[in-house]
């Protein structure tokens, strides 16, 4: 099957605690936007997409074990907070803070994202866990666009999920994501799953 351009607009939900709760929305004014067959999303979400059509409303639940897995509790770390200094020791607290989202880097150059805990005088504490593990995930909304993608759009989305940037013809691929989310150099565990960010979203 060609790889297709696909936009959703959507809201993304999950349960906790019994209570159905709102996590995530795109809306239709900026849909999240994909290519199919190149591993950019989950393969649950994408499988479940690629059955519909442009125009087509969907509603349909990715169980925790086919999303991001059950949290693992050997993944909340604490560092220094000396990482998170600059060259004169000041503390990046415009970023390091309680419930904020970050991009960190291992030494060998790999991405991934973290959730910062709490911040004490000396140490933070950093799930690398993603922010929807543990959860089974309800997706509802409406597909956008659906056709087939162009070369161009291709490269550009294979450059976006490498880290070089996204060079795509897709007008804003990757909107959002180096602003919502602070990069940070130093000594840091790397995260096997870091297949997280598309117009700021996640999936």
């Amino acid at each position: 099957m060609e790889n297709q351009y696909i936009t959703v607009a959507y809201r993304l939900y999950a349960i906790t605690n019994g209570e159905k709760e709102l996590i995530e929305e795109a809306p239709i004014e900026h849909p999240f936007q994909f290519i199919s067959g190149i591993g950019y999303t989950l393969d649950r979400f994408e499988k479940e997409i690629t059955q519909l059509n442009k125009g087509d409303k969907f509603n349909f639940t990715i169980p925790c074990a086919e999303a991001y897995g059950e949290r693992n509790e050997d993944n909340v770390r604490q560092v220094s907070k000396s990482i998170f200094c600059d060259p004169d020791g000041n503390f990046d607290s415009e970023n390091i803070y309680p419930g904020n989202i970050i991009m960190l880097n291992d030494n060998e150059g790999n991405q991934f994202y973290a959730n910062v805990g709490e911040v004490t005088n000396d140490k933070v504490v950093i799930d690398l866990n993603h922010p929807h593990a543990g959860k089974d995930l309800i997706f509802e909304g409406t597909i956008t666009e659906m056709r087939p993608a162009t070369n161009k759009e291709i490269e550009g989305m294979l450059n976006l999920m490498s880290g070089e940037g996204c060079n795509c013809g897709c007008g804003n691929c990757g909107e959002g994501c180096n602003e919502e989310h602070h990069h940070c150099n130093g000594q840091h565990h790397h995260h096997e799953d870091g297949n997280c960010c598309g117009k700021g979203h996640c999936h």
